[in-house]
């Protein structure tokens, strides 16, 4: 069970490095260079650019969110049917094993959920940043 609870925060850890790492190379080379011959068009494309790049933080964000809920819920899922396995594995209602295993399930739902709550409130942190930097970057170029 211990495992389970480690693959599933090693998968949301992974989920969330990648999309930050594709958020950064994704807008790294849409740079409207023809826009640099005059002050007030690089105003102009830079503001457009900090428009788009917040846009896809958000829908990033959004997607990482819900991908993380339907991981927290497989993991979930997954522990219930395991605490079934075993409740109907054992003869006896109420044993040892069969209690373990309950107890097991219950501690893996609620360590899904805190791990998915940690790993939803990163991704807002990391989208924050990245639309802050841009507010930044539009303000300083409109200025």
């Amino acid at each position: 069970m211990k495992q389970l609870s480690t693959v599933g925060r090693f998968l949301a850890t992974t989920v969330l490095c990648v999309s930050a790492i594709a958020l950064v190379w994704n807008f790294s080379f849409p740079l409207n260079t023809a826009a640099m011959a005059s002050p007030a068009a690089t105003a102009i494309a830079s503001a457009d650019v900090g428009d788009q790049v917040q846009d896809k933080a958000s829908k990033d964000a959004g997607r990482a969110k819900n991908f993380i809920r339907d991981t927290a819920d497989k993991v979930k899922e997954t522990a219930n049917k395991n605490a079934d396995k075993v409740d109907q594995a054992t003869d006896d209602n109420g044993s040892f094993v069969e209690r373990k295993a309950k107890r097991d399930a219950a501690t893996i739902r609620k360590r899904a959920n805190e791990d998915a709550a940690r790993t939803e409130k990163a991704v807002d942190k990391a989208k924050n940043v990245v639309e802050s930097t841009v507010d930044k970057i539009k303000d300083a170029f409109g200025k």
